[in-house]
């Protein structure tokens, strides 16, 4: 625990962004293993949302913007760790709906949250800062697997949020170059799993005869297999690779990062080993659905701009530098996911 030994249940961190996506899960871990823990979110994604753990003895929400530093240096004050997690983010669609927001205003989150870690740094408890960055960082490569360093070799992402994901990481390194703010950086690849809404600000986009809010890929396939569509439409040819990595496996290894004294001022991939394409996981998801009997189809739709070939990570270094793997396998987590879509549908929440 960055080379203290202090008990789980007297340390506190701070997760931003603790009603999103990540940000649930790695609540989740870190009250299983026994931290008392601070989330802070402003419902701008979703709206207000409940958690299983809302009423746990160890978990404080505040309603609140990261961008207010004076708040933050407040929550922080009495935290051991700050989980920097908060950030707008969605699918493909949503990096070209929102283009100038996401970059405009995850500077202005990540600038806050760093003006506020630097305030308390030598003055509370604070130890360090583990940020979450984003596999769109290596966006623009041609060479896999993409290695811890190759952000800094390849040409910079071309989306806005890819780029603005890759500034979260040098936000790190200047707030630990002039301040000595110790941080680490993960970098998560793909997560799946159940508790993603429909986006306040989502468009519905027409996908052959369906409209969804095209969030993220694993969600969106469901629902129109789900929906009944035949044939399955999916953006371009199907052959992207992904490495969709179970979120609960995720909030691990980002917790694992967030303990280890080897992780002080390192960044991490954080992944399944396993590649998939669209085409072989939109089938799966198909037999899951409809069984062997009925007849698997596709038709290829326009694909976005930045609708990247492949994402491929070396995940060398979080094993043999956390110890972690993300064992989860894409049946066990379409096991998870389908029957929680299902459910969203008939709920209405996505």
């Amino acid at each position: 625990m960055d080379g203290h030994t202090d008990d789980r249940s007297d340390m506190r961190v701070l997760v931003t962004g603790s009603a999103g996506f990540i940000g649930g899960y790695v609540v989740e871990e870190l009250l299983a293993r026994g931290y008392s823990v601070t989330g802070i979110d402003n419902y701008s994604k979703y709206g207000p949302v409940t958690k299983s753990y809302d009423d746990h003895p160890r978990y404080t929400f505040v309603e609140g913007d990261v961008r207010d530093v004076e708040l933050m240096v407040r929550l922080l004050a009495d935290c051991d760790h700050l989980v920097a997690g908060a950030a707008l983010i969605g699918g493909i669609s949503y990096f070209h709906a929102y283009a100038y927001d996401l970059l405009a205003t995850n500077e202005r989150i990540m600038a806050a949250t760093c003006d506020a870690a630097i305030e308390v740094l030598g003055q509370g408890r604070l130890r360090k800062v583990t940020y979450l960055s984003s596999s769109m960082v290596f966006e623009s490569t041609d060479s896999w697997p993409s290695r811890e360093g190759d952000e800094r070799r390849v040409p910079p992402p071309l989306s806005s949020y890819g780029f603005q994901k890759l500034a979260v990481e040098y936000f790190a390194q200047a707030a630990w170059d002039q301040y000595s703010l110790p941080y680490t950086i993960v970098r998560p690849f793909n997560c799946v799993g159940v508790g993603e809404g429909r986006a306040l600000g989502d468009v519905e986009i027409p996908s052959g005869n369906v409209k969804l809010a095209m969030s993220h890929v694993v969600p969106d396939l469901i629902q129109k297999v789900l929906k009944g569509q035949d044939p399955l439409h999916i953006l371009g040819d199907g052959q992207q690779v992904r490495h969709y990595t179970y979120g609960a496996d995720l909030a691990r290894g980002i917790v694992a990062a967030m303990e280890s004294p080897d992780a002080r001022n390192e960044d991490f991939n954080l992944s399944t080993a396993e590649s998939t394409t669209v085409l072989d996981l939109a089938e799966v998801i198909w037999r899951k659905i409809h069984g062997p009997e009925r007849p698997f189809a596709v038709v290829s739709d326009t694909p976005y701009e930045h609708d990247v070939a492949k994402r491929v990570p070396d995940v060398t270094k979080a094993r043999e530098v956390l110890g972690f793997t993300a064992a989860t396998t894409l049946d066990e987590m379409l096991d998870v996911v389908i029957p929680w879509v299902r459910q969203a549908m008939a709920d209405g929440i996505i």
